[in-house]
This record gives structure tokens, C-alpha cells and sequence, in this order.
């Protein structure tokens, strides 16, 4: 919009220019072409106000012109991103079949964690499932509703806090007692619970003590008064996941050769364009008759053609 306003001040300002020249044939012309040009902008950039109130009335204020499904979704480059999207998929670690998978238009993996976690249960009809996903995934409400469901989680937290980066004590610098409920932190002083709240349906501990001003290393914690630590009700739950990582740091290498091999494959046999058709339902369709096809041709190489011809014909 501002490119088109800056336009249009520009073609007033060539207009106010050909008015000063003596009048001519070439002038004329002149002011015709720059009065045609503005009209297009001006309507332009009436349909893009249009479009513009259309947006913030959708609940993720945005409107794909080219499919209606669609939305936008970051890339791995920095503050990049494309209109496509989400596939999810949850692959078993010793055949590399896909177990189960979903297409949806969310922007992020989030809140994808139980979901697709929960159908890899029931698919494997299973009531215990250990899963490993990527940071991007960490969410507490999911792992919460995860650990309720009979499934262990690995997966690394996401470092948010710049602390890290200014060469400060960052979380994992403050060890939580859980008998007496209090942190200590890395000058030996104890952290004392002070209050509960609750922040975007999450229930957090509030801790901190007053020996922050005297203290030798307080350059190296905070510039505030004092620093603080926040603990979610359920922060055991996080400490076992982080234990766990810590313990079996090989896990997250296994999950890039598990999960990305079927994706890989597949975007190989779909080209650079990837899907083809346009909608959710179309697109889900899509995915799964490529999920279908790699699955069949993985069993093959396990087991061969006729053992899979007599397993199907058994069902």
C-alpha cells in the first residue's frame, strides 16, 4: 500500500510538471498516460483496503487468493516463509513406516505434539508409546496431555531467554529442592516460593530472595532487583524430559534418520512444486495416497512382494 501511495504522489508530481509546459500534442498524451496510470492505482489500493478488512475479520488474518486453505508458514531461513502446508507424521524407529500422519494449515508444530502422538497410539494400539520430536514441538499444556495419556516424551526445550547470549545465569543454573520447595541459586542462596498466578491458563510458582543486592555475582544473573524464577505446577514433568534427553543425547540424532527419511523420499517423488491440487481435503487426499505408496514399497524391501501379496490377501 505505501509503495502505491508513493506512486501516486509521483505521478500527481509529473502532472503538475506537464501542466507548466506549453500545451502540445506530446503533452497531452503525456497527461492522459499519467491520469490512466493513477486511476489503476487507485484502484488498487481500493482493493487492497478491501482485502485489508476481509483479513482482520478471519481468525489468523489471512486470506490466500490462490487457495482459500492455504496459509503462511515459516522456513528455515531467517524471516522467511512460503504459503503451503503443515504435513505431520509420526514414523516407527525400526521399519521407517509411517504410522500415522495429518495435513493441516497451522503455522506451527506447537500444538501438534499430543495430537499426533495420541493417533500413533490407537494406530499401534498400544497404551504405552515412547515419542521423540524436535524443539519445535515443546509445548507444556502437550506434554502435560501426553504424560496423561501413558506417553514419554524426549525432546530438547527452546532456549527463549537472551540471557544465555549476555553471558548470564540462565534456568538451569538454579537448583530446585523439591522437599523444601525453594531454588538455590549459583551464589548458594535460597530461593523462597512467594505467590502462585496464573498466565494464559498455565499456573506458575513465583520464587526469589532479597540477598540479590549484596551479591558478588549479581552482574552475571540480573540487572533487575532481584532475579526470579517461575515454576509451572507440572515442572517435573519437564525436569524428567530434560533428564531423559541428557541421558540419551543419541535420541535426537535417531529421530533426524527416522522421521525426515519418508519426508525426503516423498518430496523427491513430488518435485519441486510438491502438491499438485489446492484445498485441505484435496491436499490431505494427496498426502495420503504418497504416505500409502511409500509405505507399500518400504514393506516390499523388508519383506518382498509375495509375503505382502499373502499377508493382504489373509486380511
Amino acid at each position: 500500500m505505501y509503495q502505491i501511495e508513493e506512486s501516486v504522489d509521483r505521478y500527481l508530481h509529473q502532472l503538475d510538471s506537464a501542466d507548466r509546459q506549453e500545451p502540445s500534442p506530446t503533452r497531452t498524451m503525456t497527461t492522459e498516460r499519467l491520469n490512466g496510470k493513477i486511476e489503476t492505482l487507485k484502484t488498487e489500493m481500493h482493493r487492497l483496503q478491501q482485502l485489508e478488512v476481509e483479513i482482520l475479520a478471519t481468525p489468523s488474518q489471512q486470506i490466500s487468493l490462490t487457495d482459500s486453505d492455504s496459509r503462511s508458514m515459516a522456513t528455515s531461513g531467517k524471516g522467511s516463509g512460503m504459503v503451503a502446508y503443515n504435513v505431520q507424521s509420526v514414523v516407527d524407529t525400526q521399519h521407517h513406516l509411517i504410522v500415522t500422519h495429518e495435513v493441516n494449515n497451522s503455522g506451527s508444530d506447537r500444538s501438534q505434539l499430543s495430537t499426533m502422538a495420541k493417533q500413533a497410539q490407537a494406530a499401534l494400539k498400544t497404551d504405552k508409546l515412547d515419542v521423540v520430536a524436535d524443539r519445535g514441538y515443546f509445548k507444556s499444556e502437550k506434554l502435560l496431555a501426553c504424560d496423561k495419556a501413558g506417553i514419554t516424551v524426549t525432546l530438547p526445550k527452546p532456549m527463549t531467554s537472551g540471557n544465555r547470549s549476555k553471558g548470564r545465569f540462565v534456568k538451569q543454573y538454579f537448583r530446585y529442592m523439591s522437599d523444601e520447595d525453594v531454588y538455590v541459586c549459583p551464589a548458594d542462596e535460597r530461593m523462597t516460593y512467594r505467590y502462585t498466578n496464573v498466565e494464559i491458563g498455565v499456573t506458575l510458582r513465583h520464587y526469589w530472595t532479597h540477598s540479590c543486592q549484596g551479591c558478588a555475582i549479581k552482574a552475571q544473573c540480573t540487572t533487575g532487583k532481584e532475579h526470579r524464577i517461575t515454576r509451572w505446577e507440572h515442572e517435573h514433568l519437564l525436569e524428567e524430559i530434560h533428564q531423559r534427553l541428557k541421558e540419551h543425547p543419541e535420541k535426537m540424532k535417531q529421530r533426524r534418520e527416522t522421521v525426515e527419511r519418508p519426508f525426503g523420499t516423498i518430496k523427491s517423488w513430488m518435485g519441486y512444486t510438491h502438491f499438485q491440487i489446492k484445498t485441505l481435503k484435496r491436499v490431505g487426499t494427496e498426502m495420503a495416497v504418497h504416505v500409502l505408496a511409500y509405505n507399500i514399497k518400504r514393506v516390499i524391501n523388508i519383506i518382498g512382494i509375495r509375503p505382502l501379496i499373502a499377508t493382504m490377501k489373509v486380511a
